[in-house]
């Protein structure tokens, strides 16, 4: 056992720096909880290892909605010193995302690791060329819907986030774009959401992984503890960096910044997918 876990410390340490530190940053500036650099980056690592390779993805992301939890609580602290969280949003729309979560969890839990990789690249590439092309986020301006409205968006954001691996910007933050909210709000807001969505759903994966054979040492069902201490510490600390980044450059750049990052980050999933196959 000793020598397991040290072979895989050794092996996922550097890509559980980096992405512990552009993760916080990211987390911060982006209100994305960081997952979306730490679910490729897990994925690269433990694929190196001699684990299950169906479980990869799993791991994964079970790994990326645990360090959230503590990610958001930073990030989300930071934006609301500057005034950037929409509370009545919060109230409105969490109990929808916790049920989107726990269903996107469970299925996330249940299904195989390359349908978890074709759902996070396509989402992110749909994502990514919505915030490049299309323009807007300037004004605050909310749309006006129906509860019912919210909570389906609400389940559909909580529920693609938990498969994902995600604390939820890269689906709320062009949602809420969309939806007429300023992009700093939308922003500061989702970074928030990254709580609701981060704790249950890494209690989700650990109920669905536990027992699972072929786990790397230090697995809490499909979280694995090990990943999860190097990565947490850095994102808390880096999730105050990209606060004070996202609230000194431009709306735009900011739009700019986030969809090149997740049209990146799709390119590298499908050509992961790919190769797979």
């Amino acid at each position: 056992m000793d020598g397991q876990l040290a072979t895989l410390v050794s092996t996922i340490a550097l890509p559980a720096v980096l992405a512990g530190v552009f993760g916080g940053v990211l987390a911060g500036l982006l209100g994305v909880g960081g997952g979306i650099v730490i679910v490729p980056a897990l994925y690269f690592a433990l694929s190196l290892t001699e684990m299950d390779p169906a479980q990869v993805m799993q791991v994964s992301v079970g790994t990326s909605l645990a360090t959230i939890i503590f990610t958001s609580l930073s990030s989300s602290f930071g934006h609301y010193r500057r005034g950037a969280i929409d509370f009545d949003l919060l109230k409105l729309w969490g109990p929808s995302i916790l049920v989107g979560v726990v269903i996107g969890g469970v299925v996330g839990g249940l299904v195989s690791g390359f349908a978890l990789i074709a759902v996070f690249a396509v989402v992110a590439l749909v994502v990514a060329a919505d915030m490049i092309l299309r323009g807007g986020g300037e004004i605050d301006s909310p749309r006006s819907f129906s509860k019912p409205v919210w909570a389906v968006f609400g389940v559909f954001a909580g529920a693609i986030s938990a498969m994902m691996g995600i604390g939820g910007g890269t689906v709320c933050v062009p949602l809420l774009s969309f939806l007429g909210y300023e992009i700093r709000r939308a922003v500061g807001t989702s970074a928030a959401i990254g709580f609701i969505i981060g704790l249950p759903g890494a209690i989700t994966y650990v109920l669905t992984g536990i027992g699972n054979e072929g786990l790397p040492p230090l697995s809490l069902g499909y979280v694995n503890l090990a990943a999860a201490i190097i990565i947490i510490p850095l994102t808390v600390l880096f999730a105050r960096v990209g606060v004070a980044i996202a609230h000194r450059i431009p709306r735009r750049a900011l739009r700019l910044t986030f969809g090149l990052f997740l049209l990146v980050t799709s390119l590298r999933m499908f050509i992961d997918l790919f190769q797979a196959i």
